[in-house]
């Protein structure tokens, strides 16, 4: 296999995360990321410029084409959602361009909850009993049908933040006049599903598919609320840690075949064949099992950051064998230990943020070794007249690697602690719930 030229498509957290690795990949003699982000702009520099960003937007399917047609582009690797159901799959594949992510139609897993749903029950996957609605007074008369709480959600993309876990029907029901009636996810949440509340801890299991086979990456947990304790409103994630103590060996396997296998082959079914990465968000019920929450067509965000601080193989063969519908035998290493990632996040996240404030106290520019620097991931960054600025609701993923959760713990702490901007805000339990 020769090296080439890839594209990176996305600006966060996740995607510096996959550029710090690809970058480790002898076969990727250049790395080129549409938009990109100043710590990846850094991580190029210090590479002695084996990595550029390029000024277009993440969504701008035909520019990025565009741009991977021009350079000759090996092989595209998208980040965020959107581009993927917009369909930037499919237009690089019809050029014959190498792309890892789903089609436009398999986006729809994520793309659309009762999409997803519905494959979960004519392919009989353990997931919540629901119901889908477009109008207020029949989405409140199967709430108040009910025997227990229910979780409200929007059918289309929200950025993570278009889910509302009730603890009561009336409470349910104003969720619904919200997205609904007051349209406060515009055209996403012009549909809504309901599902019956699961109990349980919930964990993250990613998995790179090419159409037919799969390999599963080690079990994450994220922490979604805004404050300690898992209070206050959802938001995309303050933090994360792997792997996650209740997924076993024993359990994984579990996982696999009642989960991920029988996923992959109805998407397979319905004409949808999943090449890219499918993250399951899972909720470990103490009577049921492990159960599906949600589908993603993509990497998490800030599990990615943990997830491959710890992976020691070369992503670049998996990532193209998944593009060509040919994955490579075995399964993917992992360093030993934890991995935790401690998200900074700007002031008054997740409602109005303030941005354009002045960030100090950043480590030097990543190491290839996790095991020996923490890791500081650039998720809401900008530069103005050359000084870092915050330009974004999450800002920075720092993460760290330990022979323990509590060394991990220990140094993603103290490197936060280091970092300063006017209205930082972050969680103190990042972890702790293992």
């Amino acid at each position: 296999m020769e090296p080439m030229k890839i594209l990176l498509v996305g600006s966060g957290g996740r995607e510096h995360a996959l550029a710090w690795k690809l970058l480790q990949s002898p076969l990727c003699e250049r790395l080129l990321v549409a938009p990109g982000n100043p710590g990846i702009a850094e991580l190029g520099a210090s590479h002695g410029g084996k990595a550029a960003c390029v000024s277009i937007k993440a969504d701008d399917v035909q520019g990025v084409l565009d741009l991977a047609v021009r350079e000759s582009v090996g092989l595209v690797v998208c980040g965020p959602e959107a581009p993927l159901v917009a369909g930037l799959g499919d237009a690089c594949r019809a050029r014959g361009i190498p792309f890892f992510g789903p089609s436009k139609a398999a986006a729809e897993v994520e793309g659309s909850k009762n999409f997803a749903k519905g494959l979960m029950a004519k392919a009989g996957i353990p997931t919540a009993a629901y119901g889908t609605f477009s109008d207020v007074d029949a989405a409140c008369a199967f709430i108040d049908r009910q025997p227990g709480n229910v979780v409200v959600k929007a059918d289309g993309l929200c950025a993570g933040k278009g889910v509302e876990v009730t603890d009561s029907h009336d409470e349910a029901k104003a969720a619904v006049r919200r997205m609904l009636g007051d349209r406060i996810f515009g055209a996403a949440g012009a549909q809504v599903v309901i599902e019956e509340r699961l109990t349980g801890r919930e964990t993250s299991m990613l998995a790179i598919c090419d159409g037919e086979r799969f390999v599963l990456l080690d079990s994450s947990e994220d922490h979604k609320a805004i404050f300690d304790g898992d209070r206050g409103p959802n938001t995309g994630g303050m933090g994360a840690y792997c792997p996650s103590p209740l997924v076993s060996r024993e359990l994984t396997a579990k996982i696999a075949e009642t989960i991920f296998k029988p996923m992959v082959r109805a998407l397979n079914e319905a004409g949808c064949k999943f090449q890219g990465l499918l993250y399951g968000g899972l909720i470990l019920t103490p009577d049921r099992g492990p159960m599906v929450i949600e589908w993603n067509c993509r990497f998490g965000d800030p599990e990615t950051q943990v997830v491959l601080s710890r992976l020691q193989d070369d992503l670049v063969p998996w990532f193209l064998g998944a593009a060509n519908g040919r994955l490579p035998e075995g399964v993917l290493q992992f360093l030993p230990g934890t991995s935790v990632c401690v998200v900074l996040a700007a002031g008054g996240y997740p409602g109005k943020i303030q941005t354009g404030q002045g960030i100090t106290g950043i480590p030097p520019v990543l190491s290839q070794d996790p095991s020996t620097s923490v890791l500081v991931f650039h998720a809401g960054t900008s530069v103005v007249d050359g000084q870092l600025v915050t330009a974004g609701g999450r800002v920075l993923g720092v993460t760290a690697v330990g022979t323990s959760l509590t060394e991990a713990r220990a140094r993603a702490y103290a490197a936060a602690d280091a970092i300063a901007f006017d209205g930082k805000q972050l969680r103190r339990d990042i972890g702790l719930r293992a």
